[in-house]
C-alpha cells in the first residue's frame, strides 16, 4: 500500500484567531479559506510540504451530532482536552521563542522527556494542544 497523511483536523471557535496563530505565529501557508463568519473551513500547512495539511474547522458541524454532544465538545475545547497535534522542528529553542513571542499560551517550556524526546507545548486560540518535538 501507498498511504500518506494528507490532512488532519483541528477544531476552531474563532476562525480569525486560529488563522492568525497558524499563519502568523507558526508560519504556515494558507491553502484554502471557505465559508464565512464562524462557519469557515481553513486549510493550512507547513511551507514546502504541500501534501500535508491541517483543516481548521468549526466543531460539531456534522448534522449527526446531537445537542448534548455539541455541548460536550464545546466544554472539552474550553478545557483544552478535545484536539491536539504533534509537530516537529530541528530548532526547538528558536521555535519556542518565536511561538512564545506570538502570545501563544505556553503549556510546557522545552523539556527533555523521560521517554527520549525533547519537546514543548502550547495551546492554540481554540485550546488545542500543540506539542512541538525536536528532531535530532
Amino acid at each position: 500500500m501507498d498511504i500518506t497523511i494528507h490532512t488532519s483536523f483541528l477544531p476552531h471557535d474563532d476562525p480569525d484567531a486560529s488563522l492568525a496563530f497558524y499563519r502568523d505565529t507558526l508560519g504556515f501557508e494558507v491553502r484554502a479559506d471557505v465559508g464565512q463568519g464562524r462557519m469557515r473551513w481553513i486549510t493550512v500547512g507547513p511551507a514546502g510540504q504541500p501534501d500535508t495539511s491541517i483543516l481548521l474547522a468549526p466543531p460539531a458541524t456534522d448534522p449527526g451530532v446531537t445537542e448534548d454532544e455539541r455541548r460536550t465538545i464545546a466544554e472539552m475545547m474550553a478545557k483544552g482536552t478535545y484536539g491536539w497535534i504533534l509537530l516537529a522542528t530541528r530548532d526547538l529553542d528558536g521555535t519556542f521563542e518565536k511561538v512564545q513571542a506570538g502570545d501563544a499560551e505556553v503549556v510546557q517550556e522545552p523539556t527533555e522527556q523521560p521517554y527520549g524526546i525533547r519537546d514543548c507545548a502550547f495551546r492554540d486560540p481554540a485550546g488545542n494542544l500543540i506539542r512541538i518535538q525536536e528532531l535530532r
